[in-house]
């Protein structure tokens, strides 16, 4: 008996939550398609968006990661070097 309260009351929750959320949204006008594109006012773009990256940019990304990684285990080495030295 009481799971069936508990699954009524979770129902009647349910169902009043999704009310109020779609009561609001049936009132809105509907959106032209110029409001909805998002860049450019409605155009379409001229480029891709990965074609601002170029490809030179990624060996000096994983140069400067490269570098980066090896600094930060060489750290420690450094520290205790300096303290038992």
């Amino acid at each position: 008996m009481e799971l069936l309260t508990l699954l009524i009351v979770l129902l009647l929750s349910l169902g009043a939550g999704l009310l109020v959320q779609w009561l609001p949204m049936r009132h809105q006008p509907i959106a032209t398609y110029p409001q909805r594109a998002p860049f450019l006012g409605g155009g379409t773009p001229d480029s891709h968006a990965w074609s601002r990256y170029h490809v030179r940019y990624y060996p000096m990304t994983l140069l400067l990661i490269a570098f980066e990684m090896e600094m930060m285990f060489m750290y420690p080495w450094a520290v205790v070097f300096v303290e038992r030295a």
